[in-house]
Order: structure tokens, then C-alpha cells, then sequence
């Protein structure tokens, strides 16, 4: 195939957006956000350096291994024409992004940037993620079918009944034990937060020390990676690795927004055993406590270690996690609040196939909930109410974190919100079988249009804006709710064990799609997952006084990168495809780098902690309750006229 000059230039325009474009961009970020970034500088240029340049190597490794085994190159648009495993990649699944982030970081860390270590890092890999997940394993998957799957030798195992080989448990312990040690260490870097609480019981800083229990509590660094070598098979390692990972996800981000702190209960540090104790509690700042990772680690260690074993072996097993988790408190490390709530975590985790089945058949039985009632010509939906709670709450927050004076501004953003997720959505879906859409994004662009306006009602526009960004995520869990039970939203075919069947016949999935009994991702419970954690991170930063603009940018960059990948599930025929993403995909695009824009300009005014209503935002909550309720939920299932009906009638 001949190659075009338009084809050349494409190319070349698309190479030069990351070769040039992105460092460019990241660069600019770091320098710019750093007056609003007054976290702690760590690195050094030697360690600095040799990280950017191992990541560097992984990084041309990668791509000369595209040149040279998939006759191509690292673009998305213009992908490769072979599947390639040889070279790095016989070894690393994506070494070139994996190199670019250890380049990104090795950068930071070099120049002691703090901007540059604790945003721009964390926000690059995770628009990395956001990529792969969302995009590139969809796009091999649909190019190469079986191949694409093929995991390359430096992997977890499978889960299957065969004996994981050296280097899988190698594998295993750098990508299951490295993202919690970068964890751990990046808290312990963050410092003690200026609103550290400690969660001590009354009485309990009596409570004697034991300090030979330091013994078994050190005992558990050498434990927790035995059990990846002594795993009997892939099936157990497997499950160790995936329920340690989502458990390094769920504790980092406990870590990270519940400002518990250790509060270690005195002793005499008399013998070797006692000073030992104390060395180790002083080289800690007492965070990452809460949960305590000290009671997860061993239990989820001693599941994969018995696996398969007699029972006096799992019993010994056993029995040594069961003396770490009790010198977690026996030592003082930690409370019994923390190490209730490792105790906790892992009984969802331990088996997260049996976890993820027990959510999804809840979701399939609420996605099917679909009530109605009709008086005369009107019809109410029973999924009209949780766009009335949307509202509702949406309108609470934003009001009680804008602070008085700005109730009619919310409400005026809040009614600006609602004309456009109308007419928006009219525009791009609207159609004979689609009478009255609403849609997200038309609803943010109307939600700009109402906070640049809230002047002209007494607002202020970025505290306006902040406090909208604080409830947007909010909005959007509840708003979820009535997509499953409605149906828009919804995901693409999917496989039994990872799909809920929609059985209502007015559902979108049975009117617009024609799925009805047919298993497909349920993507509003993605969504309603994502908006949960960004809405945590917000109140987080919401309390450390984080600026106005600083929380609009973070907004948009983690609603962005969480709606790309949501976005890549969705199956809805109706959605339009541009350039080989959805639509809604390239909006998130623009909003990612709208958050970058945002988190780039000048400290704005912010304003601490969440006020209590006043009653004329609670008066405007209920009667944005009510407006949205009947907007999204009371129809007239009789008229074809545009507006009329939510869903098809009799």
C-alpha cells in the first residue's frame, strides 16, 4: 500500500503531538502548578536521573520492538499491522508506557518538583491507564483476536489448576508488592496531615506493650512473599495477586483521604527487643494506618499459602497469621479500629469473583425495578425519583460548600444543568423511538454556561464552580441509579459472569437495543463506582483548603479519564463513533485537558469545610427535587410530540 501525502502528514502531525506536545504540556503543568502544590519536595538528581533513564530504555526498547517485529509504529491512530510479543515485549505487556511514566517520575524526583511529583505524575499514569484500558486492549482484542490476550512471560499467572514457574512468582511479587511499596512510601512522604485524628478506643493507650511481639510482626515481611513462593498453584497466585492489587487500590486511597494517624501507646524501651520496637515506630510519620495493610497482607498470604494443603499445614499457616494480626495491636503499631478494618476489607476481598457476583446479581435485581403509574394522560416512572435525589443533593452540596449568599446562584446553575442535558441531548440523539434524552455532557456544558452567568443572580464564579465540582460526582451516583433502572447508559454484550440481563420491555435495552435477556457490561455501576472515589478525593481536598481552581482541574481530570474507559463498555446503538472512539470518549479527552488547563491557573479563593444549609437552599433543593423528578420521570405516554414520552407505551 502506497502511502499519501495526507497520510505522511497525519503521521507525522500525530508523532509530533507525543513527542513534542505532551512533555511540553507536562512540563508547563509542573512549572505553573506549583504555587498551588505546597507539598513536600522529595529526590534527588542521581535517583532522579536513573529512574527517567531506565524508564527511557524501556521506552526505546518498545519502540523499536513495534519498528521491528510489528512493522509500525507506537500509534494508536495508525496501530502496528502485526501482533507483536517478541523483543521487550516478550517480557512487558506496554513497556513504552511503563518507560514514559518511570521517565516522568525520574523527572520530578530529579528536579525535586513538588508539582511535578504529586500531580503530574500520578495524573500521567493515570491517563496512561485510562488509554489502555479504555482504548487499546478493546482495539487489539478487535484487531487480533485471540492473540491479543496472550500475557507476556513477565506476568501474574492465569487462574487455573496448573504450577505457577519461577518467573511468574517473580512477576508477582514486583507487580503486586511494588505499587504497595510506592504507596506506602508516598504517603509516608505526604507527612502527618494538619487534621490527623487517631482512632484509639477509650482506655486503650493503657493497654500494656508486648514487645516481644515485634518478632512475629517483622515475622510478616518474610511471610507475605513466601506465599507467593509457596503458592502450589497458578489459581492461588493468581487470586493473591488480583485481591492484593485492588486491595493496594482501595487502603492507598483510605490512606489518602481518612486522616488517621498511628498513636503508639508508651513503654520502657528496656532490651534489645523493646529498642528494636522503637526504632521502627520512629522511623515512621504514623500514617498509612488505617486500614492496617499489617493485618490484610498475612490473611491474604495465608489463604494462597494453604491452598491445597493438608490440614495441619493450613493450620500452622493460619495460626502464624493469626499471631501477626494480634502483634499488630499487641506492639502498639496499630489499634483495634485499624486492624478491625484490614479484618474487615478482607473478607470482600478474598474472593472478589464471588465479591463482584453478589454485586452484580444486586445490580441486575435493581437494573429490573422499573415501577409506573398512570393518571390519565400522565405517566410517572419510578426512576423519576433518583433524578429528583440528584438534584436535590446536588443542589445541597454545591450550596453548603459555595457558603450563604450564593443559594440562588446554585439554583440558577442547577436549572441551566437540566435545559442543557435537554437540548443537548435532543440534538444528538433525539429522534421518532427517543422523544425526551437527557444528556451528561450537554448538562456540564449547561452547568458552564449557568456558573459564568451566576454573576447576574449574586454568584461568584470560581467558588460557584468549585462547589459544583464537589457535587458533581454526586449527582452522578445518584443520577446512575435511574440510568439502570432506565436503561440509557448501558453497556455492550458481555460475558454471563460479567453482564446484567434487562428483562422490562419498556427498558432502552430492550426498546432501543433489543437486548433483552442478553448479559451486557453494567456500566452505570462503573460509573457510579468511579464518581464515588472522585467525590471522596474531593471532600479531601475540600478540607485541606485546596484552591477553587485546583479542585475544578482534579475534577475534570479524574471524571475524564473514568468516563474514557466507562465510555469503551457502553454499547448504546444510538452513540455516534468518530475517528474510532465514541463521542462521549473525545469529550472526556477535553475535559482531561480542560482539568490540566484549570490546574494551571493562579490560586483562586478557597474556602474550607462544608457549611450547614440554610433553609432557603433547602427550599431550593426540594423544589429542584421536584422539577427534575417530574422532568426525567413524569411523561405522556399517549403523544409523539417531541418531549412527550420517556418510554415507549402500550
Amino acid at each position: 500500500m502506497v502511502m499519501t501525502s495526507s497520510d505522511l502528514a497525519k503521521r507525522i502531525g500525530y508523532g509530533a503531538t507525543f513527542l513534542l506536545g505532551v512533555p511540553i504540556l507536562l512540563l508547563l503543568w509542573a512549572r505553573l502548578s506549583a504555587a498551588m502544590t505546597p507539598l513536600p519536595a522529595i529526590g534527588s538528581p542521581l535517583v532522579g536521573w536513573a529512574v527517567a533513564v531506565a524508564g527511557a530504555a524501556l521506552l526505546v526498547a518498545g519502540v523499536v520492538g513495534l519498528i521491528r517485529h510489528g512493522h509500525g509504529l507506537p500509534m494508536n491512530a495508525f496501530p502496528p499491522p502485526r501482533f507483536v510479543r517478541e523483543g521487550i515485549f516478550h517480557w512487558l505487556r506496554n513497556p513504552i508506557y511503563l518507560g514514559f511514566g518511570l521517565v516522568v517520575l525520574g523527572a520530578a524526583l530529579a528536579t525535586r518538583s513538588p508539582s511535578g511529583l504529586w500531580l503530574v505524575t500520578p495524573a500521567t499514569w493515570l491517563a496512561m491507564a485510562a488509554l489502555v484500558f479504555g482504548y487499546e486492549r478493546h482495539d487489539l482484542r478487535r484487531r487480533f483476536g485471540s492473540d491479543s490476550p496472550t500475557p507476556a512471560r513477565f506476568s501474574v499467572p492465569r487462574p487455573d489448576e496448573g504450577t505457577p514457574n519461577p518467573v511468574q512468582r517473580l512477576a508477582t511479587l514486583v507487580w503486586v508488592f511494588g505499587p504497595w511499596l510506592l504507596a506506602y512510601f508516598a504517603v509516608q512522604g505526604l507527612g502527618r496531615p494538619p487534621d490527623a485524628i487517631s482512632t484509639q478506643l477509650p482506655g486503650e493507650g493503657r493497654w500494656p506493650v508486648w514487645p516481644w511481639m515485634e518478632l512475629p510482626y517483622l515475622s510478616a515481611y518474610l511471610l507475605v512473599p513466601l506465599a507467593v513462593l509457596a503458592a502450589r498453584s497458578n489459581r492461588a497466585l493468581s487470586s493473591l495477586a488480583v485481591s492484593g492489587l485492588v486491595g493496594t487500590v482501595v487502603v492507598t486511597l483510605c490512606w489518602l483521604v481518612v486522616p488517621v494517624v498511628a498513636s503508639h501507646r508508651p513503654f520502657a524501651p528496656n532490651g534489645w527487643l523493646a529498642s528494636l520496637l522503637a526504632a521502627e515506630q520512629s522511623h515512621s510519620a504514623g500514617v498509612a494506618a488505617f486500614p492496617a495493610f499489617h493485618v490484610l497482607w498475612p490473611m491474604l498470604a495465608a489463604r494462597a499459602a494453604s491452598a491445597g494443603r493438608g490440614r495441619l499445614a493450613r493450620a500452622a499457616i493460619w495460626a502464624m497469621a493469626a499471631l501477626i494480626i494480634a502483634s499488630s495491636v499487641g506492639t502498639g503499631h496499630h489499634t483495634v479500629v485499624e486492624a478491625a478494618a484490614g479484618l474487615a476489607l478482607y473478607w470482600p476481598l478474598r474472593d472478589l469473583d464471588r465479591t463482584w457476583a453478589l454485586i452484580r446479581r444486586a445490580t441486575e435485581r435493581f437494573a429490573n425495578s422499573w415501577r409506573e403509574w398512570r393518571v390519565g394522560p400522565l405517566r410517572f416512572i419510578s426512576h423519576g425519583w433518583y433524578a429528583g435525589a440528584a438534584a436535590g443533593v446536588g443542589v445541597l452540596v454545591a450550596g453548603s460548600t459555595a457558603g450563604a449568599g450564593h443559594e440562588r446562584a446554585v439554583a440558577w446553575v442547577g436549572a441551566w444543568i437540566l435545559l442543557g442535558a435537554a437540548a443537548y441531548a435532543q440534538a444528538l440523539e433525539g429522534s421518532p423511538r427517543l422523544l425526551r434524552p437527557f444528556g451528561w455532557y450537554g448538562g456540564l456544558l449547561g452547568g458552564l454556561v449557568g456558573v459564568l452567568s451566576s454573576p447576574v443572580v449574586g454568584g461568584a464564579i470560581m467558588p460557584v464552580m468549585a462547589a459544583f465540582a464537589l457535587a458533581a460526582p454526586w449527582i452522578q451516583v445518584l443520577g446512575r441509579l435511574r440510568c439502570l433502572v432506565q436503561g440509557c447508559c448501558h453497556g455492550d454484550v458481555a460475558p454471563p459472569a460479567a453482564g446484567i440481563r434487562y428483562r422490562h420491555p419498556r427498558s432502552r435495552v430492550a426498546g432501543l437495543a433489543n437486548l433483552a435477556g442478553v448479559p451486557i457490561y453494567p456500566t452505570p455501576l462503573y460509573s457510579i463506582a468511579g464518581n464515588l472515589v472522585i467525590a471522596v478525593a474531593l471532600i479531601r481536598l475540600r478540607t485541606l483548603v485546596a484552591p477553587d481552581s485546583l479542585l475544578v482541574g482534579v475534577y475534570f481530570l479524574l471524571s475524564g479519564c473514568a468516563r474514557f474507559v466507562e465510555e469503551s463498555y457502553r454499547g448504546e446503538p444510538q452513540t455516534p463513533m468518530v475517528l474510532g472512539l465514541r463521542v462521549y470518549q473525545w469529550f472526556a479527552v477535553a475535559l482531561v485537558l480542560a482539568g490540566i488547563g484549570c490546574a494551571m491557573l493562579p490560586m483562586a479563593p478557597s474556602r474550607a469545610g462544608i457549611h450547614a444549609p440554610s433553609g432557603a437552599l433547602l427550599g431550593w433543593a426540594v423544589a429542584m427535587f421536584l422539577v427534575f423528578a417530574a422532568a426525567m420521570g413524569l411523561d405522556f405516554p399517549g403523544s409523539d410530540r417531541r418531549f412527550a414520552r420517556l418510554a415507549s407505551a402500550d
